[in-house]
């Protein structure tokens, strides 16, 4: 899908994302954005994680330029990407049986204007046992993840269940996207 006001450039080395918006039939560039998250906030808001996907894009010069950021908050704290393998065991004792919220947001620059918005899904987690989390961080190495987790690569007996877009937990929304377009 190529947008009429140029060419389509995603600022984002996430190979998600970049599944994604090819599956949704988007034609673009990926240029990883050189913005770097220096705050280390842990309380939630929707503007703190709307201006982090503005600044990631505005980082980088196009056309049309989307940026995005998950999160994933749990009581309104944010789990952001675990610092080693004990920070993503710590991580997935604590989502272990409980609902938290998953938090994509979208910028989209083109033509000097910036579009934002945000979509939330609800994800719910079976009780873990301790192997369970161990065996999923010694496998996946989920340190490049909000929340110490992929749910497209979890393993059955993880996810109770999920409410709203499954691609918004993975890293972004097609439908949000077009919105914004």
């Amino acid at each position: 899908m190529e947008h009429a006001v140029g060419k389509i450039i995603l600022a984002s080395s996430s190979p998600r994302r970049r599944e994604i918006l090819e599956r949704a039939g988007y034609r673009f560039r990926v240029i990883p954005s050189p913005y770097e998250e220096t705050n280390t906030r842990t309380v939630f808001s929707l503007d703190y994680i709307e201006d982090l996907a503005y600044q990631k894009a505005k980082a980088v010069e196009g056309d049309v330029v989307i940026g995005a950021d998950t999160m994933v908050v749990l009581e309104g704290r944010i789990f952001g990407k675990p610092s080693d393998a004990s920070d993503a065991r710590r991580m997935l004792r604590e989502l272990s049986g409980k609902t938290h919220e998953v938090v994509t947001a979208i910028a989209v620059i083109a033509g000097g204007k910036a579009r934002k918005n945000s979509t939330v899904s609800r994800v719910t987690f079976e009780y873990l046992t301790e192997e369970q989390i161990c065996r999923y961080v010694e496998e996946f190495k989920p340190f490049d993840k909000a929340g110490a987790y992929g749910i497209q690569e979890l393993p059955n007996g993880y996810i109770k269940s999920y409410e709203g877009s499954l691609e918004n937990i993975i890293g972004l929304c097609p439908k949000a996207l077009a919105q914004l377009f």
